[in-house]
């Protein structure tokens, strides 16, 4: 799902090259109504996300401390809130990349230190273990009930709630788009392909590492809860990682998963509150209260919406806390809320075809058959509708699937029974940047000057090719990634009813290892390499350079103090001007 919204973000820079958010789009397309239904659509997904987060982080943060719960739940927006609204989309970007690097290092520290407990001492030797483990607590369903499968209904059955409800986590997040209109045309693509393909191997190592060390100690001294084993609620609630590091590392291991969990949970807050705040300042703000808002205007109406959205996020978070929801409730449910949007969501950038009615008729009626479907399917499997029934896999199932799919043909159908041929230019012809001066000559309708339109031609075809080459490899990556990663790899192991072999299960965990440690390399060290042109500018700004001189004559009056104001040369001015006009002509 990262790596398919390459194709959406590349083709959004293509067609909106002066957005903010998808809203804008939505709203430009389908007017009042389908923006007001986007808008509704987005704030769902913001929401169930967070506490999606603070109900898992906040349990997983009290095991380890004993803090009380409702503290910790307060406690971690609390830090976000402070550092995004100092910093904004810039401290986003930024905490991504330290929090990432720093949780890699960690998670490649787990791959060392498993293997150097004596329990377990070889991987060979975990998989007599886990052998052991299903032999005597067997699993229903599972193949033999061994853990050593793929073969695994209710793994099969959580996969497809993985999938759907991601992709709805992920398109359905303005934060995405916020991220893809912010970065370069060229490192849109190479961006969110390679950051999809290494984020793969975090779930993938670290949950095999850690699930089976959990299973193969829980009958040791070292384990937490000896001589008992986890209850489900405790493994609901997400304790199993912070349980297997204990166990693994002692003290040691609950600092680092508490760690982990601090810097993963705050960084995806913070991405959530970026996209409320955005949502906010220039789809409600900009848009319905004050059409004529500055860069300074929409500035403070992001922070209040930081403020506003994390503290709400928290108080949400502790209803559902005393209402008795845990991390594995809303984590088998929440696609029943985010899917509606998917396929109108990608129709609308990528169809033409995709009328106003479809849109906005649509992903409400998906929403409705999404939870009409799972409310009636734990009702006819269990006799009632509560938390505990909603919150089990068959109904979370079929409600995530109906969620899913049925806007896709309800869009199609509407489209082809009152068709539409949306004009991609028709993007183009709405202005969006702020510091855009007022022109006397305009061209009726769009808000441009003539020769503002007819630049904007020319670079729209210009770019053209190059977001067309993009593009092509995007949905190329996308389609290799999804049959590779969700097809053709375990979909015939879960067939053939395999258990793993001792070499197998060797295998299996080496390659997972190996690819956890280029994914710490990528994401700690290529931004470096990829941006060094850029560091090395701002270096040369700083402390001065062959090619220029730092100078301490800047004195303002206020304050009567020396600022410091760096000096370039004529080649380093052309060196920045070339830099501006590159920038001008990927930006359209």
């Amino acid at each position: 799902m990262i790596v398919f919204f390459s194709l959406l973000g590349i083709a959004c820079k293509l067609r909106v090259p002066e957005a903010h958010t998808l809203l804008e789009i939505v709203r430009i397309r389908y007017g009042k109504l389908g923006h007001i239904v986007w808008i509704v659509l987005c704030l769902i997904n913001n929401i169930i996300a967070v506490a999606n987060m603070l109900l898992g982080a906040s349990a997983a943060i009290t095991a380890l401390t004993g803090m009380h719960i409702i503290a910790a739940t307060f406690l971690l927006p609390a830090g976000v809130v402070l550092y995004t609204f100092v910093g904004g989309i810039k401290a986003t970007f930024l905490t991504d990349y330290f929090h990432t690097f720093v949780i890699t290092i960690i998670i490649c520290f787990f791959t060392i230190k498993t293997f150097a407990t004596p329990e377990i001492s070889s991987i060979g030797h975990l998989w007599e273990l886990i052998a052991a483990a299903g032999k005597q607590h067997p699993v229903d369903g599972n193949q033999d009930g061994s853990y050593l499968t793929m073969t695994s209904k209710g793994a099969i059955l959580f996969g497809i709630i993985h999938i759907l409800a991601n992709f709805g986590l992920v398109i359905m997040d303005t934060g995405f788009f916020v991220k893809a209109f912010s970065a370069a045309p060229h490192a849109v693509v190479p961006g969110y392909i390679i950051g999809g393909i290494a984020y793969f191997a975090i779930p993938w190592c670290l949950g095999t590492l850690m699930s089976f060390s959990a299973l193969s100690l829980e009958g040791s001294a070292r384990f937490p809860t000896f001589p008992r084993r986890m209850t489900s609620a405790e493994v609901s609630n997400g304790l199993v990682l912070p349980y297997a590091a204990i166990a693994i590392a002692g003290k040691g291991g609950a600092a680092a998963v508490l760690l982990i969990t601090f810097m993963a949970v705050t960084s995806t807050i913070s991405a959530q509150v970026i996209s409320v705040s955005s949502i906010i300042s220039f789809d409600i703000y900009r848009q319905y209260i004050n059409k004529r808002a500055t860069d300074g205007d929409v500035i403070r109406w992001t922070h209040i919406g930081v403020v506003s959205f994390g503290l709400f996020s928290a108080c949400f978070s502790t209803a559902l806390h005393y209402g008795n929801v845990d991390l594995g409730w809303t984590l088998y449910m929440l696609g029943v809320l985010t899917c509606p949007g998917i396929f109108p969501t990608v129709f609308t950038i990528l169809w033409r075809r995709q009328s106003t009615l479809a849109a906005v008729v649509s992903p409400l009626l998906g929403l409705a058959t999404g939870i009409a479907v799972w409310l009636g399917s734990a009702h006819a499997l269990t006799g009632e509708v509560s938390v505990a029934s909603t919150g089990q896999t068959l109904p979370c199932v079929y409600g995530t699937v109906a969620s899913a799919l049925s806007p896709a043909l309800y869009s199609v159908v509407l489209s082809l029974a009152r068709p539409a041929n949306f004009d991609w230019a028709d993007f183009r012809k709405e202005r969006l940047a702020f510091d855009v001066p007022p022109s006397s000559s305009t061209s009726e309708g769009t808000g441009l000057s003539d020769e503002e339109e007819a630049a904007q031609r020319e670079s729209y075809k210009a770019n053209k090719a190059k977001f067309k080459h993009w593009g092509k490899i995007s949905a190329a990556w996308s389609l290799a990634t999804f049959f590779g990663h969700w097809v053709l790899w375990p979909l015939p192991i879960y067939a053939s009813g395999y258990v793993f072999s001792k070499t197998f299960f060797e295998a299996w965990v080496v390659v997972s290892i190996i690819w956890v440690w280029g994914t710490m390399l990528v994401a700690g060290f290529f931004p470096i390499i990829d941006g060094r042109a850029q560091i090395m500018q701002v270096w040369r700004g700083l402390w001065g350079s062959s090619t220029g001189e730092k100078r301490l004559d800047a004195v303002p009056a206020s304050t009567g103090t020396a600022t410091p104001v760096a000096v370039f040369d004529d080649a380093s001015s052309k060196e920045k001007e070339k830099e501006k006009e590159k920038e001008k002509s990927f930006n359209g």
